[in-house]
């Protein structure tokens, strides 16, 4: 097996546009990939652009009609009536749609199949993460959903435990639909409470098919406003036991940059520092419990200069053995790009300030009358009897 990571890259999916308006924009990405430049993480990793993920592959995850009716409306988007939920607001159709979101699928597809082949230990794509389509619809920004699509992949190429760690502040509701009947795949998402953000799922209740796959779908429900202490808690206290108890042969993470205080989205209020940390966690753990193997997506995240270049510059690093300080000073040439393209003054550092983060561990006790416990109380009981961990 390589010991070199892969960072999956075609200039191309900054073609993934919905338009001048969409809270989406590309930018977030080729900046990212001018910000990994700068800190010359490019001589740490193999820079790979797969193939765009064809029909085939597709099918793993994604129904025939709707992939029919994607490839439609990318030839003439003015067609597209919102019918698989394909030119709405939230997924305006556009010219090529369906080549770019096919290109971005390929790259996490050929980070799965990179990962487990042992042409790399770990594998990012941080255009990816787009984990709330369907198999047979659009939903929230995501046409394919290349983290289903990898994960698939895998099953496909012999894996028999895959486990999935969705942070982006959303519920990662796709993926859990790709699985729900597949107790291979253990799918773990923590996010802001459905009561109070799209897309209104991830209830602790949810858990897996009942009598099929019960215990392999696990939800923690966060708070809104809950910031970096009770975030990173909540991680340490359903994670690890979770990753010890299942053991999984690839761990695939999706790091959306969205739980971010800044981040105009979402209600979370969580530092980069945090997000880093949590990169860092989950590093450790495909060490710890899959042999190394790790591929590891992006997914959301709004505010497109101060936050997701910093934060997935970050999980490059993490995954190339060469991480980046958080202290560490931000190119000033990234800088005036930064400028150029948007207007926007950039950061100056790689934190905000709050490295290193602290935060109490679940085994010194909770607190039943807290609401972060409570969320962790309602995941671990919904979830650990089921897979006979004490909750």
């Amino acid at each position: 097996m390589s010991g070199r990571a892969q960072l999956m890259w075609d200039e191309a999916v900054t073609g993934y546009d919905f338009g001048p308006e969409h809270p989406m924009d590309p930018v977030r990405l080729a900046l990212t990939r001018r910000l990994v430049e700068s800190f010359g993480l490019d001589q740490d990793v193999d820079v790979v652009a797969a193939k765009a993920a064809g029909e085939s592959t597709l099918r793993l995850v994604h129904r025939e009609d709707y992939i029919a009716a994607v490839k439609a409306a990318s030839v003439d988007p003015r067609a597209a009536d919102g019918s698989y939920g394909i030119g709405t607001l939230d997924d305006p159709a556009f010219a090529g749609m369906h080549e770019v979101s096919a290109l971005i699928a390929g790259q996490s597809v050929g980070a799965a199949e990179a990962v487990w082949r042992g042409d790399a230990l770990h594998a990012v794509n941080f255009a990816g993460g787009l984990h709330h389509a369907m198999p047979g619809g659009a939903s929230g920004f995501c046409i394919y959903n290349d983290a289903s699509l990898a994960i698939a992949r895998l099953l496909e190429l012999g894996a028999e435990r895959v486990a999935y760690v969705d942070v982006d502040v959303h519920h990662g509701d796709g993926v859990q639909a790709a699985f729900w009947e597949d107790p291979r795949v253990l799918t773990i998402s923590l996010h802001e409470h459905p009561r109070t953000l799209f897309p209104q799922t991830g209830w602790p209740e949810e858990t897996g098919a009942s009598g099929v796959a019960e215990g392999s779908a696990v939800n923690v429900a966060l708070p809104a406003g809950t910031g970096d202490a009770g975030w990173l808690r909540a991680f340490h206290a359903v994670v690890p036991e979770l990753m010890a108890e299942f053991r999984p042969q690839v761990l695939v993470t999706q790091h959306g940059a969205d739980t971010h205080f800044e981040d105009p989205l979402a209600h979370l209020a969580v530092s980069l520092d945090a997000q880093r940390a949590v990169q860092v966690a989950c590093h450790e753990l495909a060490h710890e419990y899959a042999d190394g193997r790790w591929v590891a997506l992006g997914g959301g995240g709004y505010a497109v200069v101060e936050v997701v270049p910093r934060s997935w510059t970050h999980l490059v690093g993490i995954a190339a053995g060469r991480e980046i300080a958080p202290e560490a000073s931000i190119p000033e040439e990234w800088r005036q790009e930064v400028f150029a393209r948007t207007r926007q003054l950039a950061p100056v550092r790689m934190t905000d300030g709050r490295w290193p983060v602290k935060w109490g561990a679940w085994e010194a006790g909770y607190d039943p009358a807290d609401r972060l416990d409570q969320a962790v109380l309602a995941a671990r009981r919904a979830v650990f009897p089921l897979r006979g961990l004490l909750a």
